[in-house]
């Protein structure tokens, strides 16, 4: 108590003596963050509009208009309307060019993305009029739109990516994760589907509940998913029920740098109970809990209560500390040769765990390990495909194609079906690529562009199959190239799952 007092004191002697006028609540925030600081790297102080901005993907919702958009030039681009939602009740379609929200120009005034995203959304029932440009009318459309409450997706791709394997990708946990989750592989499972590959690259993580529910639907009753220790927190741990989707079948999950709290929790258990086999890269390695504080004025405070265990005893959270340059980490793992080389990892016997029914041995130190190391490809993306990526190049090469050829498309390809199988991305296409690239001050390089040249035709036709359907069918398209999940594809058909089964 003696020091808080001393924080009041210093506090009370800023407030009322010092020479200038002072602003308190920025005062207030700053010394939290301070404090903050001192902690760890993921307790958090957010303002109120931070904490309204980062609820919104996880909760499952928010209230708008309902539309996929995207910037071309100045100009909202409308790529695709969400199904029986509010834009497409009224009409509004793809290729659409929103240019005035109510009696204000969106269009051609450099207005900030979060400020035109402000604009579009707001309370559910509320009415928004928007100004309209559509290829093929001279003049400007007119459309009423009654917001309405808009699902936030977690789950991007579910799809049979070979004979009695299902391929599921989930992008984060949140609010509605699971019950996409189970719809999923109740559709799959109708097709057939046997064994499922879950790709949870890129995942950082989310809701804990959503992560056990997942784990639920591999594991035996009784097992433990996970647990969480803390020095004012006393051990509490999660189990399976038994009760699952997914208890039988061989199962591969998919993990990267990337992949991190949640997305740690699920894989860890699958590992440790050797119910599956895990592919890809060392995950990121951020296993400490938060707990919400709120404030009063609607800010928060995300404070470390605790650490996660997998069930084999081993921690998630990677170090930290003084002398530790936490967000460097991955770059030295990368500078390492950690992301190129499996045997550039070196773990000591301390970090030895064994699993709970193989008595496989797995490793501690931060992160998951993988049962099976893929490789960054270094080789297709180059130099030059990054700065195509960096600066818009391919996005928007994409957002033209799209706006052009759309029609003739969808008349061409009445199905994805026959579009997987005829469409390419042509010399026409890859024409804009270049005047888009060049645009952008790429600066042309013939030896690297031919490297990257099978890359960018996939992610082309990946990213034209996303706008004539949806986010499923870009992964159907680009996960050839992936190899991470055609390494797991390999492992799920071999003969490496029967000691598993056994």
């Amino acid at each position: 108590m003696e020091q808080v007092r001393k924080l009041v004191l210093a506090h009370s002697a800023i407030a009322n003596l010092y020479v200038d006028k002072v602003d308190e609540q920025k005062l207030v925030e700053a010394s939290i963050k301070a404090m903050l600081k001192e902690l760890d790297p993921h307790s958090t102080y957010l303002t109120a509009k931070e904490v309204e901005k980062m609820n919104e993907p996880l909760q499952g919702n928010f209230e708008g208009i309902g539309v996929q958009f995207n910037m071309a030039e100045d100009t909202l681009f409308v790529i695709q309307t969400v199904s029986n939602g509010p834009s497409e009740k009224v009409g509004i379609l793809p290729g659409d060019r929103i240019v005035m929200v109510n009696d204000t120009a969106i269009a051609g005034v450099k207005m900030e993305r979060d400020e035109i995203m402000k604009r579009l959304r707001g309370p559910k029932g509320s009415v928004v009029e928007l100004g309209i440009v559509r290829r093929g009318y001279n003049e400007q459309l007119t459309f009423r739109v009654t917001r309405d409450k808009i699902p936030v997706n977690t789950l991007d791709a579910a799809y049979m990516i070979a004979p009695k394997v299902g391929y599921i990708k989930i992008s984060s946990f949140g609010a509605t994760t699971h019950d996409e989750f189970s719809a999923a592989l109740d559709t799959l499972k109708k097709q057939k589907m046997e064994h499922l590959v879950l790709d949870l690259q890129n995942n950082g993580g989310g809701y804990l509940k959503a992560a056990v529910d997942m784990a639920n639907d591999f594991l035996q009753e009784g097992h433990q998913i996970v647990y969480t220790e803390g020095d004012k927190s006393p051990y509490s741990e999660f189990k399976a029920m038994g009760k699952g989707q997914f208890q039988e079948g061989r199962l591969v999950v998919l993990i990267d740098e990337y992949s991190a709290s949640a997305s740690e929790i699920v894989t860890g258990a699958v590992q440790d109970w050797d119910r599956g086999i895990v592919v890809g890269r060392r995950s990121f390695g951020k296993g400490l809990v938060q707990r919400p504080v709120p404030m009063p004025d609607g800010s928060m405070i995300r404070l470390t209560i605790a650490r996660y265990h997998t069930p084999s005893g081993r921690c998630i959270q990677k170090p930290y500390g003084e002398d530790i340059d936490y967000r460097k980490d991955l770059t030295e793992r990368f500078n390492k040769g950690e992301m190129m080389h499996a045997d550039s990892i070196h773990f000591p016997d301390s970090l030895k765990f064994q699993t709970c029914l193989m008595k496989r041995t797995v490793y501690g130190g931060g992160g998951i390990m993988p049962d099976h190391f893929v490789p960054l490809d270094t080789m297709s993306y180059t130099k030059y495909h990054r700065e195509l990526t960096a600066k818009g190049a391919i996005v928007n090469t994409n957002l033209i194609v799209i706006d052009r050829y759309r029609k003739e498309y969808e008349a061409r390809y009445p199905n994805f079906k026959s579009y997987m199988k005829r469409f390419e991305v042509d010399d026409t296409i890859l024409s804009i690529l270049l005047a888009e690239a060049e645009k952008a001050g790429v600066k042309y390089d013939e030896e690297l562009y031919q490297a990257s040249l099978p890359l960018l035709k996939v992610q082309l036709k990946a990213l034209i199959a996303r706008d004539l359907w949806d986010m499923s069918h870009f992964y159907e398209v680009y996960n050839h190239t992936d190899e991470t999940v055609m390494k797991g594809l390999e492992i799920i058909q071999s003969k490496e799952f029967d000691l598993l089964e056994e």
